[in-house]
């Protein structure tokens, strides 16, 4: 599921609301209080009094003019009401302001229980509890766009592990029905299912290994991997007929040394399995670039559209008829190769080559300078 953004316009902060609000409130019930006062204490002033001397003044408004007993009661009715009205109107306003914080915590509870898909989808302009729904609403896409990848990998990695599982209990069957069966073919066919399954569940600990990032990182250079990992494929390069070539610069990075070797022989088998049938090559070289270091590896091979290509990324995906081959792997190589680039804060990049083939790049971030082996 894709990862939406809302894009608000500027607005008040929810704190200026509350100081406008509680603000406004209090010049109310101010207004209210002078309102009373002039009603209970001016209004015995006469329309035109002249007032000879400043005691005669305080006579004037001595309570005995107005009533003491009536004055206070007055007094004490609009104090009552005033406390009234603040409570009824400060539970009203702190209701209203705080309404959009009940909308997160239902989304919230919804969210413990389990529902991914419910969103906010907070109205208004931009404030403090709108961003805080906004970037709830991303989480919780993140979050239900990761499930569903781990659903989709869990019910793949069950069917690729429950396949050589079903081929050695055919086989043992058939050789059970049949004890005239040649052993010397069963134990070979036995022994490449099990080497399947093996590989495959080594993948899926290296792939959970990688996407739990639990390793040391450490200062390596990659264009030395690169050239360990061409040593180690050479053999199977010169059987298929693939003329394989390295080069380029010291490329110096931080992380671990198994899964960056891991990631550039995945890249070479890749390349040197999935290429013309004669007469293929392939291309190795890194390089330093102004945001890092470069591995690229490039090989000839079949035109491929760009949403093939997209869809290798994705687990147990092997490409168009690609699972005929004798090197086919169990999927998840380039799945693997994501995998370490992400842990290492890296980028892939995958794009099909003009004349055939694929093209794929590595970005890592550079060691720092003052780093040394």
């Amino acid at each position: 599921m894709g990862e939406r953004t809302v894009d608000r316009q500027p607005g008040l902060s929810v704190r200026l609301k509350l100081t406008l609000s509680y603000a406004g409130f209090v010049m109310l019930a101010g207004t209210l209080l002078l309102a009373a006062v002039w009603v209970f204490l001016l209004r015995g002033v006469p329309t035109v009094y002249l007032i000879p001397s400043f005691p005669n003044l305080l006579r004037v408004f001595a309570p005995g003019n107005f009533g003491p007993a009536i004055f206070g009661a007055a007094a004490a009715a609009v104090l009552v009401f005033l406390l009234v009205f603040g409570l009824v109107g400060g539970w009203i306003l702190a209701g209203h302001m705080l309404a959009p914080l009940t909308r997160i915590t239902d989304a919230t509870r919804r969210a413990t229980n389990g529902s991914l898909s419910h969103r906010i989808q907070l109205p208004g302009h931009r404030d403090e509890f709108r961003e805080l729904a906004d970037s709830f609403d991303t989480m919780l896409a993140r979050l239900e766009s990761h499930v569903a990848e781990q659903r989709r990998f869990a019910a793949n990695a069950s069917h690729e592990l429950r396949t050589p599982l079903a081929i050695t209990q055919t086989l043992l069957e058939v050789a059970r029905n049949d004890p005239n069966r040649d052993t010397n073919e069963l134990i070979v066919r036995l022994h490449a299912v099990n080497t399947r399954a093996i590989t495959l569940t080594q993948a899926l600990l290296l792939l959970s290994r990688a996407d739990g990032r639990s390793f040391t990182r450490e200062h390596v250079d990659l264009s030395l991997i690169a050239e360990e990992a061409t040593e180690t494929l050479l053999p199977l390069a010169e059987k298929r007929g693939v003329t394989l070539e390295t080069s380029g610069d010291t490329t110096p990075t931080l992380g671990s040394h198994a899964l960056l070797l891991q990631l550039s022989t995945n890249l070479m088998h890749n390349a040197i399995v999935h290429n013309l049938p004669e007469q293929g090559s392939v291309w190795v070289s890194t390089r330093v670039h102004p945001q890092g270091v470069m591995l690229t590896v490039e090989n000839t091979g079949e035109k491929l559209t760009q949403e093939l290509v997209a869809t290798l990324l994705e687990p147990f995906q092997r490409g168009a008829e690609r699972t005929r081959t004798d090197h086919a792997g169990v999927g998840l190589g380039l799945t693997i190769v994501g995998s370490i680039t992400q842990a290492h804060n890296g980028t892939l990049t995958l794009t099909p080559r003009a004349d055939g083939g694929l093209r794929v790049i590595v970005q890592l971030p550079a060691a720092p300078p003052h780093m040394g082996r």
